[in-house]
């Protein structure tokens, strides 16, 4: 430190100015730093800069998103003016943000891919999430369906956990914040993510391998996502931004269900067959096969006139589509951003508000926010600086019940189409096979309200050139208000009307202390580490009351409840105290090495193993700087890195390590009873990984590209392990098991054309992954159809086995665990017939620019999966002792001897055995969808200086306007986005929406 302090005794003063070299423009905003450190500035508005350097310094390094990056030796000169040429540098030269700093593309040893704010801004979704699917490798990202609001399943390098959560850490400006649902647990989860405005976004960082993620430790085994808002730039004047757009949606795939007509037809052939079945097996004892059919006809035809009013069912007089009134006829979304930005030498800011109001594609269900963000930052020396990042924001979202609940508007289409949805007076027609949800759509609501606050207050001192400390206190306080009211009409409110209310509060506070070190040591050694602390605590209270008999409808809130039935309160609270440091160097820009440690202690780990060790290295080669390849016309840039280190899971819940007991007070009279039994030495899980990596740039970098394998061993797994229940406990919770996952990432891009007004890019993103459980101790973990199998990927579909149709009577099929085919349901075997993880994913994304006009196509691809319809045994079983609307496949069923099909005969009354899970709704789940095309226009200078804009923009966009699927639905589902071993699930989930947006972008 003496040294380097010395170094810079004697400084002298640098300027000039920075132009574009084939325009002659100022380019302001460029950074100039003095090589081998991270002493710099920024050019001003006019393009000009000035910078103190020390007498040692030699070279400046300057550079700018788009452009070449140019090393200038500085000699003995006081003015350097400077010319950047334009390239394709992108991936090779741009600035990454890591955990607790920055860190030159060029210079970066670990495993990051970076998404740009233009990638995630004025798009129709609700959550950022949603917009970077499909643009990086290695990121998984499932919708469950196309409900707004809802949350997402997010995986980076595969599922590392059974019973943790495997969702990635999100960190906004350096502070961690709430990514769980928090709402109603009945319902489907809900995504607290939506609370933050895409639009604010200035980049997204993906922490992938370990060297990148270690130094988040025990929150890090499952990815990290660095989320840095937008902030005001040195030498700007003021510029305001506006951003409107509109969009219309309507649903990716609709089913085809049977019309009236072909109802009729297949519930008297199902009737004929049950005859035909009765008389054959004697079930009645009915004297000619003809009585036989015409008892059953005859049940039937009583059951459907009732529901028809009469004869019409026949007829085809009345042929409801239900999935009309399940969807909107157009779901409309209204989007206004508007910000502003600037800053001088002293003092920087971004300010912004913004409104979303959009609309699902199924009814009901809608999603309100508005926000509101101010950064600042203000320099108030040479050694002193200071800010805030703060985000707030409300948002309303109108919820819809789950999947499996009659009242969900997914369940209509099981209603005959025969009958009407609404009677002759315009209410919702109540005598319908089932209930009828439109009566949940006007009588019954749930409504979730969130307030959020997300911000930091931070302070950087520069002790001396080389030596500056920063200190970050943030918080992230999320309050949600839920309200439900179920009307006297509706199914759940049972004709006395039900309501009730959730509040919940989570408050995390966090401060980081850290200080970072970049000593001068000459031109050829560069090196720099991060030593400091952070401390995170999480408070989360939550309250709950519900009530009954209602006077009137009129009256919805809990005061107007006769009966107060319920009320539960929670109080849960979790700390982590880290202690992390970071060290890179690097000899002549070219042999690059990087080493991290972190220590986390957490209130959640048992206290015989409270604290953890968290260490990742690394080592790059820039190959290309070598004599033998330096100044190639061929080769740009070569590099390799390779990586290994430690990362944990602490997502094991609160608690968990105690014994525990509950209270219970039946019968009225108050007490305790044995809940759960502890171990005191639960911890975090553990995931080592090693990763080798290649960087590359061809042909002037019009090839470039990036291409990693990664190992990934998950050690002390939770699970819920059994205990003689001679103990009085059921389960402990132990860490036992292992999990692997080995795969291959490759993103490849390229300048196909590029002139002076026309250019085309391509990129292409590849990753596959392998998962397998290696050992869960012989524990049976299983979720529905699902399981975790050892030597399988988690999350296998374990079931009977389906082996078609027999052709002699039409009788479904099943194989036994010899093999052999028999139609007794009983006697078949299970076993893995399917895995709902995908082998590849990836996306491709070309781009073309012709003087003002931009059109961007992106296709996003799945493989290697397979999807279970679990509605299948109700709407695709040929009736199968129920009236539900069948789908249009069961037109192909068996009718006679000889017949062969693998859709079974149809019956009402006696079964044909396949009316439960097997492999018969088991679908390739693979897909290629065209997920969005933008096509803009910029509008020329010539038309924006007389109105005094800096720039307009008109877009118009299309979101999933295409998809390639074997399957006869969305492929793009998931009914549990928060289960590790569950996944690919369809049960009457919405689609996916189709979505055409219209925007306007203006600069002031």
């Amino acid at each position: 430190m003496l040294i380097s302090t010395l170094s810079f005794a004697q400084a002298r003063r640098i300027s000039g100015q920075v132009t574009d070299a084939k325009s002659g423009t100022v380019l302001p905003g460029v950074t100039v730093k003095i090589k081998g450190t991270n002493t710099g500035t920024i050019s001003l508005i006019n393009g000009n800069y000035e910078l103190n350097v020390p007498e040692k310094a030699t070279t400046l390094i300057f550079s700018f998103l788009g452009y070449i990056d140019q090393e200038v030796v500085i000699g003995s000169r006081q003015v350097i003016n400077i010319s950047l040429g334009f390239g394709n540098t992108k991936d090779i030269s741009e600035v990454v943000v890591v955990g607790y700093g920055s860190q030159n593309k060029r210079e970066l040893t670990g495993s990051v891919s970076k998404i740009a704010s233009k990638e995630v801004a004025n798009q129709p979704v609700s959550s950022f999430e949603s917009s970077i699917q499909g643009k990086a490798p290695g990121v998984v990202i499932e919708s469950g369906s196309g409900k707004v609001g809802q949350s997402l399943k997010i995986r980076i390098r595969g599922t590392s956990s059974i019973s943790a959560s495997s969702q990635p850490l999100y960190v906004i400006d350096g502070m961690p914040v709430m990514s769980t649902s928090m709402s109603d647990p009945g319902n489907d989860p809900t995504n607290p993510l939506v609370d933050l405005n895409p639009n604010d976004i200035e980049s997204v960082e993906i922490l992938k391998d370990a060297s990148a993620a270690a130094i988040y430790g025990a929150r890090a085994a499952n990815g990290v996502v660095l989320i840095t808002t937008k902030k005001g730039k040195a030498g700007e004047g003021t510029k305001i931004e506006l951003n409107l757009n509109s969009s219309v949606a309507k649903p990716t795939i609709r089913r085809k269900f049977l019309n009236t007509q072909q109802y009729a037809t297949l519930i008297e052939e199902a009737a004929t067959n049950d005859g035909k079945y009765d008389f054959a097996n004697q079930v009645s004892g009915f004297a000619t096969e003809a009585d036989a059919i015409a008892y059953y006809k005859g049940r039937v035809d009583k059951r459907m006139t009732a529901l028809a009013g009469g004869d019409g069912w026949k007829t085809g007089a009345i042929n409801t589509d239900w999935q009309d009134q399940e969807f909107r006829n157009s779901a409309h979304t209204n989007q206004i951003d508007l910000s502003a930005s600037g800053g001088n030498e002293k003092t920087k800011y971004f300010a912004s508000g913004s409104y979303s109001d959009q609309e699902a594609i199924v009814i009901v269900n809608r999603f309100k926010r508005y926000g509101a963000r101010l950064n600042i930052e203000h320099t108030a020396s040479s050694k002193l600086s200071f800010g805030v990042n703060m985000g707030i924001s409300r948002t309303e979202l109108n919820r819809i019940s789950n999947d499996d609940a009659f009242s969900t508007p997914g369940q209509l289409v099981a209603q005959v189409p025969f009958t009407r949805p609404y009677d002759s007076t315009g209410e919702p027609n109540p005598n319908t096979l089932y209930y009828n949800g439109l009566i949940s759509k006007k009588y019954e609501y749930n409504r979730q309200v969130s307030f959020r606050t997300i911000g930091n207050a931070f302070l950087n001192y520069n002790f001396i050139p080389t030596l500056a400390f920063r200190s970050e206190v943030g918080t992230d306080i999320y309050t949600l208000n839920e309200d439900f009211y179920q009307g006297k009409l509706t199914q759940d409110g049972g004709g006395i009307g039900r309501g009730g209310n959730n509040i919940t509060q989570n408050v995390i506070l966090n401060t980081n202390n850290y200080f970072t070190y970049t000593p001068h040591l000459g031109d050829k050694h560069n090196f720099s580490a991060v030593l400091g602390m952070s401390y995170l605590q999480n408070n989360n209270r939550g309250n709950g009351v519900s009530g009954e008999n209602y006077p009137s409808d009129a009256v919805k809130t809990l005061s107007g409840a006769g009966t107060i039935t319920g009320g539960t309160s929670t109080d849960q609270d979790y700390t982590f105290l880290s202690y992390f440091l970071r060290a890179n160097y690097n000899y002549k820009g070219k042999y690059l090495a990087s080493f991290s440690i972190r220590t986390d202690g957490s209130s959640r780990f048992g206290p015989e193993d409270r604290y953890g060790w968290f260490p990742a290295g690394s080592l790059g080669w820039v190959i290309s700087d070598e004599n033998f390849l330096k100044g190639s016309k061929t080769v740009n840039l070569l590099k390799i890195r390779a990586s290994y280190g430690k990362t944990g899971n602490a997502e094991i819940g609160e608690n968990n390590f105690y014994t525990l007991l509950s209270i219970t007070n039946y019968p009225m009279l108050p007490g305790f009873q044995p809940t759960q039994l502890g171990d005191p030495r639960l911890h975090w899980e553990s995931t080592q990984q090693t990763d080798a990596g290649l960087e590359f740039g061809l042909f002037d970098n019009r090839l470039s590209g990036e291409i990693d394998y990664y190992n990934k061993q998950t050690t002390d797994l939770l699970l819920r392990t059994n205990v003689p229940a001679s103990s009085g406990y059921g389960t402990i919770y132990e860490n036992v098991g292992s999990m692997e996952n080995k795969g291959v990432e490759i993103l490849l891009n390229s300048r196909n054309i590029q002139t002076r007004n026309f250019t085309w890019t391509t990129s292409l993103n590849l990753a596959y992954n392998k998962n397998k459980v290696k050992s869960i101790e012989g524990q049976i973990i299983e979720s529905g159809v699902q399981r975790a199998v050892e030597g399988q990927p988690i999350g296998v579909f374990y079931m009977q086995r389906y082996a078609g149709v027999d052709p002699n009577n039409g009788d479904a099929l099943y194989y036994t665990a010899d093999g052999k085919k028999t139609n007794d349901y009983s006697q078949a075997d299970r076993g893995v017939v399917g895995k709902s993880n995908p082998d590849w994913t990836g996306g491709f994304t070309n781009t073309f620019s012709y003087k003002g006009i931009d059109l961007s196509v992106l296709f996003t691809f799945v493989t290697g999966n397979q999807i279970y319809n679990q509605a299948g045994q109700y709407q695709s079983v040929g009736f199968g002792g129920g009236y539900d609307n069948q789908t249009i496949d069961q037109m192909d069923r068996w009718q006679k001897p000889g017949d062969i099909t693998n859709i079974p005969r149809l019956s009402h009354f006696f079964g044909n055995g396949n009316q439960a899970p097997s492999s018969q709704w088991i679908y390739d789940g693979s897909y290629i969808r065209l997920k969005q095309v933008t096509l803009g226009y910029n509008l020329p200078k010539s038309v924006l200086n007389p109105v005094k804009l800096n720039g307009a923009r008109l877009f118009v966009a299309g979101y999933n306007l295409w998809t390639k699927t074997k399957y006869f639905s969305d492929p793009e589902v998931n009914s549990n986005t928060l289960g590790n071993i569950t996944g690919g699930i369809d049960f009457y989930t919405v689609p996916q929406a189709k979505t055409v947006t219209v925007g306007l972008n203006v600069k002031f």
